[in-house]
C-alpha cells in the first residue's frame, strides 16, 4: 500500500480535514506531543507521544463527533442525535451534543462498564443498554433513530467523522518537526483515515502504520481482500478497536493512504499499558496503547523514523486496570507463582523463605496445603506469589530453589 497507489474513490480530502480544524477551533483541546527519551531508547525509533487520553472526554473521539454535530442542520439539530458505542463515541456525541443542546440518544451494550455509562449519562445523554454486544446496540440504535426521525452519528463510517479525527495529523505535523512516521491504532479505520490523510496529502514520504489487535483484525482482513469482511466476535482489552467490520467508507482512504498494518495480542497491550503507566505516568486503556506495543514489540518495519505514537484515549475501568497490570506483571517476570513441594516438618518452611529473602523477592500470597496436588504423605505442598525485579532474578531465585534441594514447577 502507498499514497501513489490510486485506489477506489475516497471519501474525504485535506480540504475536508482543514475545515473541521476551522469547525473545531476553541472547542477541542490541542493535546501535547511530548518526546519520550524512555521509549525511543527502548524502542529505537524516535518517540513522540500525542496524548489525547487528556481530552475532556479522555479520547480523540470528541473530534469527530463534534464536526459531524456541527454539519447539522437547523432541523435535525431540532429532533436530536442517537449513536451506539461502548463508550468513547458515546461520551464525545453527549458532551457536545449538550453543550449545544441537542438532544442525544445512545445506546450500548448491556456489558458496558458502568464507568462509561455513568459518565455518558452525566454529560448529559439518554442511555439505552441494549444487547450483548455492539452489533445488537448499532441495530436498535438505528432502530429508535427511524421511529423517531433523528440523525445517527456512526462512530467512524462517516466522512465527517473521518475529518474530526483527522485534525490529530494537522497537528501532529506542526508539533513534531521532522516527521517522518504515524503509528495509529485501528478499529473501524475513522481515525487512521482522517490522519493519513491529512499526513500523506500534505507530506507523502511520512509513514502511516496502523495497528489492531490480533483477536480482531477486520482492516487488515478488508486491505487483503478489498471489501470489508466480518469476522467472528472476540473479546480483548482492547476494546476501543474492537470491532468486527471495517467501515465501507473508511476502507478506501486506508487502502490508499495506509502503508502498513499489523497486530500485537493482549499481553502485549497489557504490557504496553503498564510501561505507560510506570515509565510516562500515563494511563492508556488497551486501544490507545496498541500502538505503542506494535513499537515495544518491534512488529513495524521503522527503522529508527521520528515517529509519533497516538495515544487515543485512556477510558478505562478501574477493575480491568487492576487486572491488567497484574498480568503485564506476570508477562514481564516480575510476579510469578510457584509450587513448591516441601518435607512436613518444622522449619521446612522458614528454610524457604530464608531463601526467597536472601534473593530479594517479596511474598505477595500463600497457600499451604497437605491434602490436594497428589503429594506423598510426610510432605506438604505450598503456592507462593512473589514479587521480583524481572526475568534475571527469577531464574537466579530457580536456580537457588535448585541448589536447595527444593522440587518447584511454576503456576501459569
Amino acid at each position: 500500500m502507498g499514497a501513489t497507489e490510486l485506489k477506489s474513490e475516497v471519501s474525504i480530502s485535506l480540504a475536508d480535514v482543514l475545515a473541521a480544524r476551522e469547525r473545531l477551533r476553541g472547542s477541542i483541546y490541542l493535546s501535547p506531543c511530548a518526546y519520550s527519551q524512555m521509549l525511543s531508547s527502548i524502542t529505537g525509533q524516535q518517540v513522540y507521544l500525542k496524548l489525547e487520553n487528556l481530552q475532556m472526554t479522555g479520547a480523540f473521539k470528541e473530534r469527530g463527533a463534534l464536526n459531524r454535530l456541527v454539519l447539522l442542520t437547523p432541523e435535525q439539530a431540532k429532533r436530536g442525535v442517537v449513536a451506539a458505542s461502548a463508550g468513547n463515541h458515546a461520551q464525545g456525541v453527549a458532551y457536545h451534543a449538550t453543550k449545544r443542546g441537542i438532544r442525544s440518544i445512545i445506546v450500548m451494550p448491556i456489558q458496558t462498564p458502568l464507568v462509561k455509562v455513568t459518565s455518558t449519562r452525566n454529560f448529559g445523554a439518554e442511555v439505552v443498554l441494549h444487547g450483548a454486544n455492539y452489533d445488537e446496540a448499532y441495530e436498535e440504535a438505528r432502530r429508535i433513530c427511524a421511529a423517531e426521525d433523528m440523525t445517527f452519528i456512526h462512530p467512524f463510517d462517516d466522512p465527517a467523522v473521518m475529518a474530526g479525527q483527522g485534525t490529530i495529523g494537522l497537528e501532529l505535523l506542526e508539533q513534531v518537526e521532522g516527521l517522518e512516521a504515524v503509528v495509529v491504532p485501528i478499529g473501524g479505520g475513522g481515525l487512521i483515515g482522517g490522519i493519513a490523510c491529512a499526513v500523506k496529502e500534505t507530506n507523502p514520504k511520512i509513514k502511516v502504520v496502523g495497528v489492531q489487535t490480533s483477536r480482531l483484525p477486520s482492516m487488515a482482513r478488508a486491505v487483503e481482500e478489498h471489501h470489508p469482511v466480518t469476522i467472528p466476535a472476540a473479546t480483548t482489552i482492547a476494546d476501543g478497536i474492537a470491532v468486527r467490520r471495517s467501515g465501507e467508507v473508511t476502507l478506501p482512504v486506508v487502502e490508499r493512504y495506509v502503508d502498513e498494518i499489523v497486530t500485537v495480542d493482549e499481553d502485549e497491550i497489557a504490557s504496553a499499558i503498564l510501561t505507560l503507566l510506570e515509565r510516562e505516568k500515563t494511563l492508556a486503556e488497551g486501544a490507545g496503547a496498541a500502538g505503542l506495543a506494535a513499537l515495544l514489540q518491534k512488529r513495524t518495519s521503522l527503522q529508527g523514523a521520528r515517529t509519533a505514537v497516538v495515544i487515543g484515549g485512556g477510558n478505562i475501568d478501574v477493575t480491568l486496570l487492576s487486572r491488567i497490570i497484574e498480568r503485564g506483571l506476570v508477562q514481564d517476570g516480575r510476579m510469578i507463582r510457584l509450587r513448591i513441594t516441601l518435607l512436613d516438618k518444622p522449619g521446612a518452611l522458614a528454610e524457604l523463605t530464608r531463601l526467597i529473602a536472601a534473593h530479594r523477592a517479596n511474598i505477595v500470597d500463600t497457600l499451604y496445603n497437605r491434602a490436594y496436588y497428589g503429594v506423598n504423605l510426610g510432605n506438604t505442598t505450598i503456592d507462593i506469589t512473589l514479587e521480583t525485579r524481572g526475568r534475571e532474578q527469577v531464574e537466579e531465585l530457580l536456580s537457588a530453589l535448585n541448589e536447595g534441594g527444593f522440587e518447584h514447577t511454576r503456576v501459569v
